[in-house]
This record gives C-alpha cells, structure tokens and sequence, in this order.
C-alpha cells in the first residue's frame, strides 16, 4: 500500500531535483524575483569581483580580458523574459552556465575566493539599500508637504483630544508639526538601518573566507559600501539587517496609521473637520449625499498590509538557525520589498490628500469655543490673579462645569463670571478679583492658545519658529540622501569603465 502512495507521488513530482510541487513555491517564485530585481547588481557584482582578482593577480589580465567581453555580451533583457529552466537550480548558476558558454573555462575563474553565500547576502544588501533610500525620498515629501500645511494653519484653532475627549484648544499646525516631528524620527531609524544595511558580505565566501590572496576592502570600494561585515560566518548569517529594516518599515507604518485613524474620524460629517477633494472620495451607488472619504480608508487599511508583511519577515527570521540563511532569504525579501514600495505609495498619496483638502476653519474655531475645552486657562489664570494653588482653582472651575451640566449647558457660553465668583466663595472664601473683562477674555481659544509660547507648544510665534528649524532641516536630509544615491551612481559608472578598458 504503501509503495503505491510512493509511485503516485514520483509519477506526479517526478524522480530528479527540483521536485515539480518545489519548483512550483520555492525555486519559480525565487527565481521570478531575481530575474526582475537582481540582475543588474548580479552583473555589478562580477564586473567589481574580475577586476579586484585581476589586481590581486589571482587572474591573468588576458583571461581577465576574456572574461570581461563575455560580461559585456550577457544579454540581461533576455534574462528578464526568460522563464525558469529546471537545468539551472537558480538564476546565478544560469548566468554562470552562459559564461563559460561565452568564454570557456577561464570563466570559472571567477568564482575564485567567493560563494553563492557572500554574492547573495551583497545582492540582497545592494538591493535593499536602493530601496530604502527610494522609501526615505518620499518621506522627505510627505514632510514637505505636511510642513506646506501646517504653514497654513497655524491659525486655525481646533480641540486637541485625549482618550478621545475633548481636551484643549490647539491648532491644526500644532497636530501636523507632531506628525511631522514623528516623521523625523521614522528618517533618523532609516538612517541608523542604511548603515546597518550597507555593509559589504563579499570576501567571506561560504563561511569562512578563503585561502586566496582577495581584497575584501576593495570590493567593499568598488560597490560603494560604506563597511564590511567583518566576520566571515556573520557576513552570510546575520539576518538582523533586514530584521531591522523590517522593524523600522513597520514602526513608519503604525506611526502614519495612527494619523489617518485620526483623519477618518475627522472626515466623519459628526466632526467635519475638513472636506476631501473630489479625486480622494467616491460616491455611494445608492445614497446620493454620500462622499466617501476612501483615499483615506485605503490609506489606513494599506498601512496595516504594510504591518502585517514586515511582520511576516520578523517571523520568518525568527528561530532560524545561525547559518547560511540566504535561501530564506529569497523568500522573505519579496514581503519586505512589497511593504516598502506599499509605503512610498501611502507617503504620495497621504500628502497629496492633505495638501488639497479644504479644512474647516470656522467650525474648528467655532466648535472651540463652545466647548469647556478652554477652562485649563481659567484654572492657571485664577492661580495667577487670585493667589490660590492650582487644585483650589481647580476645584473652583470644576464645580462650575458640574453646576452648568447639571442645568443641561453643555457650552461654555453659560460660564458667567457670577458662577466663577460663587464657587471661588465656596472654596477659598473670598470673592473673585480678576475682572469680568479679563474672565471672559481667558475663555477665548485664541487666549489659551497664544499664551502657550514655550517650546512645543501650539502659539502662533512657537509654532513659526518651529516649522522653520524643520524647513531649514530638509536640505540637509535631502542631502544626506543624495550623497549615498552618487556614491552608488558613480561605483555603477566605474564598473561600466573597466569593462569598456578590457574591450580596447
């Protein structure tokens, strides 16, 4: 019976490597992937790898010559199309294959001093850091943008909530320099994990180096690394650069997610904070008043899509074993690649939907002062005029709010200096000596929220100075971000130059 079973599976997956259900999830997927993003970096690679053994003297410049011009004739375009061939396991003993097809066996000369392990965990380096610093460009726009609003609206007075209660008066400038502060933090971990990532694994080999002459701090220079991993088993085994790049994606996702929950509550015709222009909302098949904010929606369910792929990273790294994982790794980068490119999608179209909504300012402003959201104002101010501790003003100001509520006045308009007075009897046993005019001055929005002048907090002058120590940051992150971008562009024209001086 069981022999049967053993026959029936043979029939269907075949008796040779790969097995048909293996090539189908493993080795088809893998190499669908590296044929579509590896390519390139792969050729890169060997370019950087002939020339450092021909200057080592590992292989003689005439072969090194052939094994150039056979470089030159790879046809990469074909590689993009070409679908995967059981006669190759993967796509780099594909290229090799061609390579002594092209240049005979000199060509296997270049695999001298390396590994599929080094080559790979460079492959997925070189990679990973193009990507993340495409990520880190458009977070540098979202901020753009963000700091564009918040210039905007740095009058328009709002109520700032906490455990969704209405707390404070605050602006909408003060709410989008928080987003844009937490930003900043997203590019500082960015920063911290591109160092992390650009680190060069070539020149470890399998494991544990090799026994020839190479130059591990030449290859490093030719491919614009930043460093080398120096340990030989870590450079193939470490796994916790695209852990933490997978850690900090995820982090930028639950930090912007927790801002578009707040804008779909926002968009709610209950708060009406602002209205979506009309290319981020779509119409209800059967109710026609309804603008459905969706760009907004997407953007909240996306970023958890981001969430849960840099999670899957996390769990696929997690308990393997401290060796050569770069098989796995085939499998996990595609989840971290989707959430980045998933997350510059959001960060354009989060920016975009911000700068062009119309917020609305009067019912913001009105909508605070209405509220009792003003009266931590009051309770500092009667500290300052009346002399008395904070908690006796306290008590003071709560007691008239208790009083208002109990009458069914939910406005602040009801709060009349004669009710502060009795109460401020009640509890000190002295009337009030603020005046009226000042007392009612206090309960303004605009009043609470331009004595607030220390740093962080929401005041017309603070929050200028602020927005323009982040505008006066942004160049310098730019170009943070495009001295790496040249160093990587001029280390691709490099190579490119010794193929063309082997072919003279």
């Amino acid at each position: 019976m069981f022999e049967d079973f053993r026959n029936k599976i043979q029939q269907e997956d075949g008796i040779i490597f790969p097995s048909n259900i293996y090539r189908k999830i493993v080795l088809q997927p893998a190499y669908d992937e590296a044929k579509k993003n590896f390519l390139t970096i792969m050729l890169q690679i060997n370019i950087a790898h002939l020339k450092m053994l021909e200057e080592q003297g590992l292989v003689k410049k005439e072969d090194a010559k052939q094994i150039a011009l056979a470089l030159k004739k790879l046809d990469l375009n074909y590689y993009r199309i070409e679908d995967y061939s059981p006669q190759y396991e993967d796509l780099f003993f594909r290229i090799e294959n061609k390579l002594i097809e092209l240049a005979g066996d000199v060509a296997g000369n270049l695999h001298i001093g390396r590994s599929r392990n080094d080559m790979g965990i460079a492959i997925y380096r070189m990679t990973l850091r193009k990507k993340l610093l495409m990520l880190m460009g458009e977070l540098l726009k979202l901020r753009g943008d963000l700091i564009a609003a918040a210039e905007e609206h740095i009058d328009t007075i709002m109520i700032g909530y906490t455990h969704t209660q209405q707390a404070q008066p605050t602006t909408f400038a003060h709410y989008l320099k928080a987003v844009i502060d937490q930003l900043d933090r997203d590019f500082e971990r960015m920063q911290h994990c591109y160092k992390t990532i650009n680190r060069s694994s070539m020149g470890a080999a399998a494991l544990t180096t090799t026994g020839f002459n190479i130059s591990r701090e030449r290859m490093r220079d030719l491919l614009a690394f930043d460093d080398i991993i120096e340990n030989a088993w870590d450079a193939v085994a470490g796994a916790d650069y695209i852990a933490e790049t997978a850690s900090i994606v995820q982090l930028a996702a639950l930090n912007l997610g927790r801002t578009s929950q707040d804008f779909l509550l926002w968009a709610t015709q209950e708060f009406n904070a602002f209205t979506l222009a009309s290319p981020y909302v779509q119409i209800s098949s059967i109710m026609p008043q309804k603008r459905n904010p969706v760009s907004i929606e997407h953007t909240r369910s996306l970023l958890s899509a981001v969430v849960g792929d840099a999670s899957t990273v996390l769990q696929m790294v997690h308990n393997t074993p401290f060796g050569d994982i770069v098989d796995t790794e085939d499998d996990m980068q595609p989840y971290l690649w989707r959430a980045m490119d998933r997350l510059i999608g959001i960060y354009k179209l989060f920016g975009s939907l911000v700068v062009t909504m119309d917020v609305n300012k009067k019912k913001l402003r009105n909508r605070a002062e209405n509220s009792f959201a003003n009266v931590t104002e009051l309770a500092d101010t009667l500290v300052r005029s009346e002399g008395i501790s904070f908690r006796q003003a306290h008590s003071i100001v709560s007691k008239c709010i208790k009083v208002l509520l109990a009458h069914g006045e939910e406005s602040l308009a009801s709060l009349t200096w004669g009710l502060a007075n009795t109460q401020a009897k009640l509890v000190t046993g002295k009337p009030l000596v603020i005046s009226e005019e000042d007392f009612y001055h206090t309960l303004k929005p605009e009043f609470f929220v331009n004595v607030r002048t220390l740093l962080g907090g929401p005041s017309p002058e603070t929050m200028r100075a602020s927005i323009e120590r982040s505008k006066a940051q942004a160049n310098t992150l730019l170009e943070w971000i495009q001295q790496k971008e040249l160093a990587i562009t001029e280390a691709e024209k490099q190579l490119i130059l010794f193929i063309e001086e082997w072919d003279q």
